[in-house]
């Protein structure tokens, strides 16, 4: 059971919480209580065992920051090296990449909501962001080439598009509790819908004839 203590063949305690329930503690605790204003004090009472028993897995808070962000990030990359994000044309690979976005927000959603909360604070949260923003431009790219392909509607700016796709995606952690009802294929399937319908190429005049028709107006 989590939290109880054992005895190994060295007659040392130790505790019977591993990595990973560690990780998912202290990410409830980060949010509840913001990660400045959390100590390994607090996460050991939470926890109920002894800092030291902490330090068994992590050399320090600012680690349990990174292997949390990270995981977060490291299930997004994961998404670009699937077979759907690889395979086909620009536009069923970007729908591929928001669908399983999705998911994995819902599936890491403690982890993916601290990602989307730090601010640069830290030399770790500086290395987070930047890798969101690899991320990011990655799918940006992708975004580039559905448009050029006529995948996507001309008349929008694919960093904006990429900017409010994203947007969306990212706004479940706002809403979404588990056992709410909805399955993560459920909500997945509504975000690529509502997206993907209202980005289809309709007959428009691209963005640079636009703007002339403006100036000229």
């Amino acid at each position: 059971m989590a939290g109880a203590t054992t005895n190994d063949n060295t007659g040392r305690k130790k505790s019977g919480y591993d990595l990973d329930s560690l990780l998912h503690t202290a990410v409830k605790v980060f949010h509840e209580r913001g990660y400045d204003g959390t100590s390994m004090e607090d996460l050991a009472k939470r926890l109920g065992i002894t800092k030291s028993a902490i330090y068994h897995h992590v050399s320090s808070k600012q680690e349990l920051l990174r292997l949390s962000v990270d995981r977060a990030l490291d299930a997004l990359f994961a998404v670009l090296d699937e077979p759907g994000s690889r395979e086909g044309d620009a536009t069923r690979r970007l729908h591929h990449v928001v669908h399983r976005s999705v998911e994995v927000l819902v599936d890491e959603l403690p982890f993916v909501t601290l990602l989307l909360r730090i601010r640069g604070n830290s030399r770790v949260e500086r290395q987070a962001l930047a890798r969101r923003r690899e991320f990011d431009h990655l799918v940006g790219e992708l975004v580039a080439e559905a448009e050029r392909t006529g995948g996507l509607r001309l008349d929008l700016d694919p960093a904006l598009t990429s900017r409010l796709l994203f947007g969306m995606v990212n706004s479940v952690i706002e809403w979404y509790r588990p056992r709410q009802g909805l399955t993560k294929e459920e909500i997945a399937e509504a975000v690529t819908k509502i997206a993907f319908e209202g980005l289809e190429p309709r007959q428009e005049t691209p963005r640079h004839r636009l703007s002339n028709d403006h100036e000229n107006s």
